[in-house]
C-alpha cells in the first residue's frame, strides 16, 4: 500500500503561540468575536478559523483531529471524550427510529450492549452476524438497513474482517461501512480498503499511556460536519467533548505510535509462536493457525506487524484467574482491562470487557471461560518475559 500514515503524521508541524515546538493548549470553554455577524455565521457553520464554544470545537481538538485524519487517510475527523462517545454518535447520526443495522457478533462489550439494549428504546434493530462470512452479512441486510458495523480485528476473539469485501457489499446496497480500528492502528488502514467511517478508542494504542479516555471518528468532511451541526449533530448535542489538555497529550503521544506498534507486534508474535509450540491454544493473527491469517496478510501494512493483542485459553476461569494473579504478583503486567499500555495488560474478557454479552451468546461465538486476552507490552527482552510467563504456567500446572 502506497499510503504512508506515519509519514503524514510526522509531517504535521504546529507552532505554539510563542514559537513552541508543541501547539499551545486552548484553555477556554468559550471564544470571543469582534463582530456579531461573525458569531452568527459561526453558528451556521460558515466560518473558517473561528471558534464558538469548546463543545463544538477547539484549536487543541482540531490539531488532534487533523493528525488522526492523516493517520487513517480520511478527509476529516472529530475527537470525543471516549471511544463509546464516538461509536454512539455515529450510530445515532446514521440511524433513525425503525431503522436496522448489521453488526459483527464479536465486538467490544459496550458496543454490543448499546446495539442490543439501548437503541431498542428508539426502535433501532440490530442483526449480529459472523462478519467473516460475507453471505451471512448480505443475507442480514434489509431495505431498512442503514449501516454495516464491524471491528477490523475483533474484541476479544481477534476475528479479521475482510474490509474490501465488506466495502464492496456496502457499496452494492448503498449503505456505509463503519469500522472500529482500535486494535490495529497503522497495521490496517480501513479507509484505504474502502470503509466509509473509521472509529478508534484513542484510550488504547494511539494514546498508549493508559492515562486518558478518548475517541475519534474519521470520515468525509460532510459527515464530520454533520456530527457537529448545532441543530441535529449527535456529537454536538450529546456533548461527548474531549478536553483540550487531553487532546494535546494524545497528539504528543501519536508521534511515537509507529515505533510502539512495531514493538507491540514484535513481542506479541514472539510470545504467541512460543506458547503455541508449548501446546497452548493461542489465537493471534500472525500465526499460520489463525483462520484469517492469509486475509490479515493481504490487507495489513507489513512493517507494523500483526498487532499487540493475543489470547490464550488455559481451560477454565479458575486457572485463568490464578495465572493472571500470579503474573501480576511477579511484575509481568497488570490484571486490568484496556490495552496499548507499555506494560502487558491481561483480563478474562468473558467476565470483564465482554460481560455485557449473554453467556449463551459467548458460547456460540467461542468465547470460553478460560480465555485470557493479553495486550502485550513494550518489553525490551521478550525472551525473558516468555520464560517468566512460562514459569508461572508451570507453577500452576497449566504447562508441565
Amino acid at each position: 500500500m502506497d499510503y504512508k500514515a506515519s509519514d503524514n503524521i510526522l509531517d504535521l508541524q504546529y507552532f505554539g503561540e510563542f514559537g513552541g515546538v508543541n501547539p499551545s493548549i486552548s484553555d477556554s470553554s468559550t471564544y470571543t468575536f469582534i463582530s456579531a455577524k461573525t458569531m452568527s455565521d459561526t453558528f451556521d457553520g460558515n466560518t473558517e478559523g473561528c471558534y464558538l464554544y469548546s463543545r463544538h470545537s477547539s484549536p487543541s481538538n482540531l490539531y488532534l483531529a487533523e493528525a488522526l485524519a492523516a493517520l487513517e487517510g480520511t478527509e476529516n475527523a472529530n475527537v470525543y471524550a471516549s471511544g463509546m462517545g464516538a461509536i454512539t454518535s455515529v450510530i445515532l447520526q446514521l440511524c433513525n427510529a425503525g431503522d436496522h443495522l448489521v453488526s459483527s457478533r464479536t465486538i467490544y462489550g459496550g458496543t454490543y450492549a448499546f446495539l442490543k439494549n439501548f437503541v431498542q428504546k428508539f426502535n433501532v434493530d440490530t442483526s449480529f452476524v459472523d462478519i467473516t462470512t460475507i453471505d451471512a452479512v448480505e443475507n442480514a441486510i434489509t431495505p431498512k438497513t442503514k449501516m454495516i458495523y464491524c471491528e477490523a480485528v475483533s474484541n476479544p476473539l481477534l476475528e479479521i474482517a475482510d474490509i474490501k469485501a465488506l466495502a464492496a457489499l456496502a457499496k452494492k446496497h448503498n449503505i456505509p461501512l463503519v469500522v472500529d480500528n482500535t486494535f490495529s492502528p497503522l497495521s490496517i488502514l480501513p479507509a484505504k480498503l474502502g470503509a466509509n467511517i473509521v472509529i478508534h478508542s484513542l484510550t488504547k494504542f494511539i494514546n498508549g499511556t493508559s492515562d486518558t479516555v478518548a475517541g475519534v471518528v474519521c470520515g468525509t468532511t460532510d459527515f464530520c460536519t454533520s456530527l457537529k451541526d448545532v441543530n441535529n449533530g449527535a456529537a454536538m448535542l450529546l456533548g461527548s467533548t474531549l478536553d483540550s489538555y487531553r487532546a494535546a497529550s494524545i497528539l504528543k503521544n501519536m508521534r511515537t505510535l509507529h515505533i510502539r506498534i512495531k514493538k507491540h507486534s514484535e513481542n506479541a508474535l514472539y510470545l504467541s509462536q512460543n506458547f503455541e509450540k508449548d501446546g497452548l491454544r493461542v489465537v493471534y493473527p500472525g500465526l499460520a493457525s489463525h483462520p484469517s491469517h492469509s486475509k490479515m496478510k493481504q490487507q495489513m501494512v507489513a512493517e507494523y506487524g500483526f498487532g499487540g493483542i493475543m489470547t490464550l485459553d488455559v481451560g477454565s476461569l479458575d486457572k485463568a484467574n490464578a495465572l493472571m494473579e500470579l503474573m501480576q504478583e511477579r511484575n509481568l503486567g497488570y490484571l486490568a482491562v484496556s490495552l496499548g499500555f507499555y506494560k502487558t495488560l491481561f483480563s478474562a474478557p468473558g467476565t470483564s470487557t465482554s460481560s455485557e454479552i449473554p453467556m449463551e451468546e459467548q458460547e456460540k461465538m467461542g468465547l470460553s471461560n478460560g480465555l485470557i486476552r493479553l495486550s502485550i507490552g513494550l518489553d525490551n527482552d521478550i525472551n525473558r518475559t516468555y520464560n517468566m510467563m512460562k514459569k508461572c504456567m508451570i507453577d500452576l500446572g497449566i504447562l508441565s
